[in-house]
């Protein structure tokens, strides 16, 4: 029977698909300099700090915007996190007066899979899930070209997938999109901060980042990209508060006021405009060959253990740093009990909230997988003490 870890052992985060740890000390002493000094409400006073709150706000959209390559920075709007980013783009496209049909893929995140099945359930809306290659998970956009149907309005797809790590084509997808006229999601919970996002240059209409992942911020923040134009097309799922336009009894029309109902997270949004400032000092090109380093040392320690399965592409410039595998004979819930109670890695195991992702790649039936991720804080010896313990734990050596 596995025991707890003792306490001076090591632990060892690999988690960071789910959410990053550690943040960089400028995150924690932002929001502790907000609760310390400000801690007033954003556009909601003309005080000394209310006007700080609002600039940390603004500085927060900025930094953003730039490392999105985003056309203004009212462009961004601020949710609760990527699942209302999602929620707010798929049900905010729906007209009522009109037929909708959406497309997702099998690599989908429950994120985008739920809101467009409850979509269906209420009769809103019809829905396509493409399929997905068994080895890679990466969908083809021959596949969505197939599934467009003239009443298509929305085709939403994950930039990187958060079971196999695959990066999908998504130029190619929303060139699909365009001709067709339909709107483009993407969503980057996987890649922001982790891969170079142009949504200009990847013509999205629309994109939802976490702020807790690879931007390095708390839970609890998020953002979703809309491109200039296509707010009007977009109904806000949200109304109330805003500063601005207090005299009027409906939502403002303006950007980002439009769909930022209610009081802002300041003190995660100065977390997270310091974790996005932390990305844009080291660069996301300096990450990314971080990621792949480490990737690359992950995939040739594993090669040749016995038992052990790696799911998803071999090649790193086709993926992000978050790996499933198996270990046969062993369920993936004990695998990951194993990895931190006798080593101290800590690992997700599960569905991973995508399960069609899991019917895609064929481990649903055994409970799905056991999920490796890095992030930017990890290093070379946090590979290799991975390796070394699943190299242990498939010759039988863990009591």
């Amino acid at each position: 029977m596995a025991h707890p870890p003792e306490k001076s052992q090591r632990r060892i985060y690999l988690d960071n698909a789910a959410t990053s740890f550690p943040k960089p000390p400028a995150v924690i002493e932002a929001m502790t300099r907000y609760a310390h000094d400000i801690g007033a409400n954003a556009g909601r006073g003309l005080y000394e700090e209310a006007i700080r709150s609002a600039e940390i706000v603004s500085t927060c959209r900025r930094s953003l915007a730039k490392l999105l390559n985003a056309p203004c920075p009212d462009s961004i709007v601020f949710t609760h996190n990527c699942t209302d980013a999602l929620n707010l783009a798929i049900n905010g496209v729906i007209d009522p007066a009109r037929s909708n049909h959406l497309i997702c893929t099998a690599m989908d995140h429950n994120s985008v899979l739920r809101p467009m099945h409850e979509l269906v359930e209420r009769k809103l809306a019809t829905l396509t899930v493409v399929r997905a290659d068994r080895a890679t998970g990466q969908v083809e956009p021959h596949d969505i070209r197939r599934a467009l149907r003239p009443d298509t309005r929305l085709i939403a797809v994950p930039h990187a997938s958060n079971v196999t790590g695959v990066i999908l084509p998504v130029a190619g997808i929303a060139a699909i999109a365009r001709r067709h006229g339909a709107l483009f999601l993407l969503d980057a919970a996987q890649t922001a901060g982790h891969v170079a996002i142009d949504v200009q240059e990847m013509d999205a209409d629309l994109l939802a980042v976490p702020g807790h992942k690879g931007l390095l911020g708390p839970l609890g923040t998020g953002a979703l990209y809309i491109r200039p134009g296509i707010e009007r097309q977009l109904r806000s799922t949200r109304s109330g508060g805003t500063g601005s336009q207090s005299e009027s009894l409906l939502q403002p029309l303006m950007m980002p006021d439009r769909f930022e109902a209610g009081s802002m997270n300041v003190i995660g949004l100065a977390g997270l405009s310091a974790g996005i400032d932390w990305v844009l000092s080291r660069t996301i090109d300096a990450i990314r060959r971080h990621d792949i380093a480490l990737g690359e040392a992950f995939l040739a320690g594993v090669q040749g253990i016995a038992r052990v399965r790696v799911f998803g592409p071999t090649a790193l410039r086709e993926r992000v740093g978050v790996f499933s595998l198996e270990v046969e004979g062993l369920e993936p819930a004990e695998l990951a009990m194993v990895l931190e109670s006798q080593f101290g890695i800590l690992v997700r195991a599960g569905l991973h909230c995508a399960p069609l992702a899991h019917d895609a790649i064929g481990t649903s039936a055994r409970g799905g997988t056991v999920r490796v991720s890095f992030g930017a804080m990890n290093t070379l010896d946090d590979v290799l003490i991975v390796v070394s313990a699943l190299s242990t734990i498939s010759a039988g050596s863990c009591a």
